[in-house]
């Protein structure tokens, strides 16, 4: 390995080293994993790996599908054979092992800027349904989902203390200024030109909305997982999350969200229009 590899490309190319692939797709194994965790201590990261397993369920997912307990012979110092245990990871658990692994471990910040950023191209590739809608249905269906994650962020901040709308306000503008390099919601409205009463949200092109929706996702999922307290150390949490979005955006050439144009149409224009052709659609079919 050339010593002009950064030390992120070092890890980088580890984590690919190791990994495997079957006809369901690529997976790493956690006996693998470990060592390149720095973690020497099997116990130890089964400890990590029982975190990484609450925090899949507690996202809606079935840790079954990502953990998938194995078996394997290894030959012992003394030549004798024994079965021990081991656990097939998807893409997905390992990002969510390296999220709850020892942060004093350089290659585990390394790693969660890897796995996040593997985990969003697998996405992007698998949903080629998502892929073939316009642009319009793309924002719609995003700031859909975007409502939805909001209100179980909400939910999660409350329970960490943040519990007034002034609050809240706060909370949320510390994730816009790590997303957006610094730049708050009054910045962000004030750039896109909008009235008063406009939402920047409903002002946002599918990949600027899908960004948010990335950081709005991590930032509940951080908030319970790690069990954060206070309003400030939620603000900061958020504010951490956005920046880590952001770096991640960084390192995949993509256009920093404050740069990206802003839409003609707003969520509400296209609504409408879609309400239109829908009657059309409606009234055409009984006609006929």
């Amino acid at each position: 390995m050339s010593n002009n590899l950064s030390s992120n490309e070092s890890h980088h190319l580890t984590f690919e080293s190791i990994k495997q692939s079957s006809d369901e797709g690529d997976f790493w194994l956690a006996r693998d994993l470990a060592p390149v965790l720095s973690y020497q201590d099997w116990r130890n990261f089964l400890q990590v790996i029982e975190k990484a397993r609450i925090a899949c369920e507690r996202s809606g997912y079935a840790a079954g599908d990502h953990f998938g307990e194995v078996t394997k012979m290894v030959t012992l110092g003394s030549g004798a054979n024994r079965t021990v245990t081991d656990y097939q990871l998807s893409r997905y658990a390992c990002y969510l092992i390296v999220q709850n692994g020892d942060p004093s471990k350089p290659v585990i910040a390394n790693g969660q800027t890897y796995f996040a950023i593997q985990t969003r191209r697998q996405e992007l590739h698998d949903n080629r349904a998502f892929g073939g809608l316009s642009e319009d249905r793309q924002r719609l269906m995003l700031r859909g989902e975007l409502m939805r994650h909001n209100k179980a962020l909400s939910a999660a901040a409350r329970v960490a203390g943040v519990t007034t709308t002034v609050d809240y306000a706060v909370f949320q503008d510390h994730g816009y200024k790590g997303l957006y390099g610094g730049l708050g919601n009054r910045d962000i409205h004030a750039r896109k030109r909008l009235k008063k009463s406009q939402k920047i949200l409903d002002h946002m092109g599918s990949t600027e909305l899908a960004a948010n929706l990335f950081r709005a996702t991590q930032t509940e999922d951080k908030l319970r997982r790690d069990g954060v307290s206070g309003k400030q150390m939620a603000n900061q949490t958020h504010f951490d999350v956005g920046r880590k979005v952001r770096d991640t955006i960084c390192e995949l050439g993509g256009t920093m969200p404050e740069a990206l144009p802003t839409p003609t149409t707003s969520i509400q224009q296209i609504e409408r229009a879609q309400k239109k052709l829908a009657k059309k659609g409606n009234a055409n079919e009984n006609a006929g």
